[in-house]
């Protein structure tokens, strides 16, 4: 059963949540970051760089001893308050395709994880997990949600809806004409409602942010290992997350992009891609896959559909059922050679949302060689493989929505 529980969040004041909060600082470019932080100086970009002060790049445990010093310095200058109840918080987001999410801000347990009552679907990075781990233990906290989705859930909708219908805490829109909301729940008997609910849900999943649940976990053994009069209430036993329902979940694909053929001829590799797939070369005509186990090829100015020979494919298990894994069993690995997808410089993800025609860009100019649509995955195939235990590849899924940094801060 989910613990799912309220905390008191570190936020920005309403007057100055639109300037502090940003995207994930690895969706910026160097330039894009240093023309925010110029500009503004209350961007959370100047808590998480915080070398950009003396104008040096910092690494390491001194980077993260910056960070929890900016950090204090935006409590101190009262930029950041942290509210005085417990609360849980709904957070909206609206984009600029007009497509809505709504979801709850909480603290979700560390041991849940460890039971897999909390699920996952992705394969994660030894050294990433620690290196975040020690981030979090220096720095103190934690700014960006862990994205995980339940079953839908009719009460749990209800006191969102009626939430809702009064005036936010927050209400902002961003350069990318997103526009986002938070309302805070503070009312115990409605805090209690919720948390019964989450209680009766036996599985959630993880959607997005497998490295931060992941860190968040070896972060609480740590800190639960060294202190003896640990009582299992403390922080570190929970971590901050966006609580969103299945319905609402937005799921798209990631297409794959190799520098070369591994030594074959245009021939060559579709004589070998003949073996899996019956290919119809499609010309210019730009084509993308309408349905799983298809998908399009980009080659030499042309497009391909490639529809995979199901008598010859063999379903064993739910991750075989998905295309990003048909595609490495089938292409990648023994055809082009690449063995590792998360080391092999030889390949490039583009998501969905960057669309088909960005592949067809990048091969026309010369800087990959072939590129391939895909399907997107659904949120049965998601649940389904952490169901089984299994992992997905990496880049098999581009989630949203994706929250902005520095809104809700969670303290450990």
């Amino acid at each position: 059963m989910a613990k799912i529980f309220p905390f008191k969040a570190v936020r920005p004041t309403r007057d100055k949540v639109s300037l502090v909060a940003s995207r994930s600082y690895q969706s910026y470019t160097p330039a894009q970051r240093d023309s925010r932080m110029d500009y503004n100086p209350y961007s959370f970009l100047h808590i998480v760089n915080p070398g950009y002060k003396y104008q040096k790049e910092i690494s390491g445990e001194e980077r993260y001893k910056l960070v929890r010093n900016r950090y204090l310095e935006f409590k101190e200058d009262e930029i950041f308050k942290q509210d005085e109840n417990k609360c849980y918080y709904v957070y909206k987001i609206v984009n600029r395709e007009h497509q809505s999410f709504c979801g709850i801000i909480a603290a979700a347990s560390a041991q849940d994880y460890e039971n897999d009552v909390i699920k996952k679907h992705e394969d994660t990075l030894q050294h990433r997990e620690t290196t975040f781990k020690e981030y979090l233990k220096t720095a103190g906290f934690n700014a960006e949600p862990v994205l995980l989705t339940y079953p839908d859930n009719d009460t749990i909708a209800q006191i969102i809806s009626k939430t809702i219908a009064h005036r936010a805490e927050y209400e902002f829109t961003t350069t990318y004409r997103d526009t986002h909301y938070l309302w805070k729940i503070e009312d115990p008997t409605i805090i209690d409602q919720i948390q019964d609910e989450f209680s009766k849900i036996e599985t959630i999943y993880i959607a997005d942010g497998h490295h931060r649940s992941a860190s968040s976990y070896l972060l609480a053994k740590d800190l639960k290992k060294n202190n003896p009069d640990h009582h299992g209430d403390e922080a570190y036993n929970y971590f901050m997350c966006y609580l969103i329902p299945e319905s609402n979940l937005r799921i798209y694909e990631f297409n794959r992009l190799v520098k070369d053929l591994n030594g074959l001829s245009k021939e060559e590799f579709l004589i070998r891609l003949d073996e899996w797939f019956r290919i119809e070369n499609r010309g210019i005509e730009v084509y993308r896959p309408s349905k799983p186990h298809h998908f399009s090829m980009y080659l030499d100015g042309e497009f391909y559909s490639l529809y995979l020979r199901k008598t010859k494919y063999e379903f064993t298990d739910a991750l075989d059922e998905l295309d990003a894994q048909i595609l490495y069993k089938t292409v990648l690995k023994p055809i082009l050679g690449i063995q590792d997808l998360r080391t092999d410089t030889r390949i490039e993800y583009s998501h969905g949302k960057n669309d088909i025609i960005s592949v067809k860009s990048k091969v026309d100019d010369n800087e990959y060689k072939v590129g391939f649509g895909l399907f997107p995955a659904s949120v049965v195939q998601m649940k389904k493989i952490a169901d089984q235990g299994l992992k997905m590849p990496p880049k098999s899924t581009y989630i949203e929505p994706k929250l902005r940094s520095g809104v809700t801060i969670y303290e450990f």
